[in-house]
């Protein structure tokens, strides 16, 4: 497998420029108090990884730029395009256990962006979906009860046999809100499986430095 290309310093923690733009401009809404009518921020970065892992004492990140065989690959399973090629995984610890990874989507729905974080276990089963800003009118937003359904989900749920349809009811007049989450958590997991399954079958991914995100450290 051809290598991911490391992420110097100088690389935003998980975004590419395109995505950075939309990050960016999330954060100057909120400091500038000019929020959208209809936008609501939930949770910060560092807020939702404490919540997800409430026992680990540190929370690393890397960032990792894929290269055009690893994208499509992403592309084929998640059945999703790619709107950036710069991914973090985030890595939960607890001493020198692994208590769970996440990923951060971040996308546009229909004209506004939302946000959302994706909690899996050191096996790669989905924790949890948490949505962390949503700047679409509130009546599209997918409620907590329906982020649900995609608990315990994995890498097999990315099968050629198995369609999202099947496994994940819509939300009536929501329809492109649920198919936007659906697909990150596809994603999600897609990463999960290149950047995390492939180095516990011996496939060797490029190193990057972590970083402690939890209590005010990392990006």
């Amino acid at each position: 497998m051809h290598r991911t290309a490391r992420c110097q310093t100088s690389c935003p923690s998980g975004w590419d420029l395109r995505s950075r733009r939309t990050a960016l401009g999330l954060i100057f809404v909120v400091a500038l108090g000019s929020l959208p009518a209809a936008a609501e921020v939930f949770a910060s970065k560092q807020e939702a990884l404490a919540a997800a892992f409430p026992t680990a004492d540190r929370v690393e990140h890397r960032s990792e730029v894929l290269d055009d065989s690893q994208a499509e690959q992403i592309e084929q399973s998640a059945h999703s395009a790619l709107e950036s090629r710069l991914v973090t995984l985030y890595t939960a610890w607890k001493g020198e256990r692994v208590e769970g990874y996440a990923f951060i989507d971040i996308h546009t729905v229909r004209t506004q962006p939302e946000a959302f974080l994706v909690v899996l276990s050191p096996e790669g089963q989905v924790r949890s979906v948490r949505m962390l800003a949503f700047y679409e009118p509130p009546e599209y937003r997918p409620p907590n009860r329906w982020l649900k359904q995609f608990r315990a989900l994995s890498v097999e749920w990315l099968q050629p046999d198995r369609t999202a349809s099947a496994e994940i009811h819509g939300i009536a007049g929501s329809t492109l809100s649920a198919r936007a989450v659906t697909s990150g958590v596809r994603r999600s997991l897609a990463f999960y499986e290149l950047l995390v399954g492939s180095s516990r079958s011996g496939v060797v991914v490029s190193e990057s430095t972590s970083q402690n995100v939890v209590g005010g450290g990392g990006r």
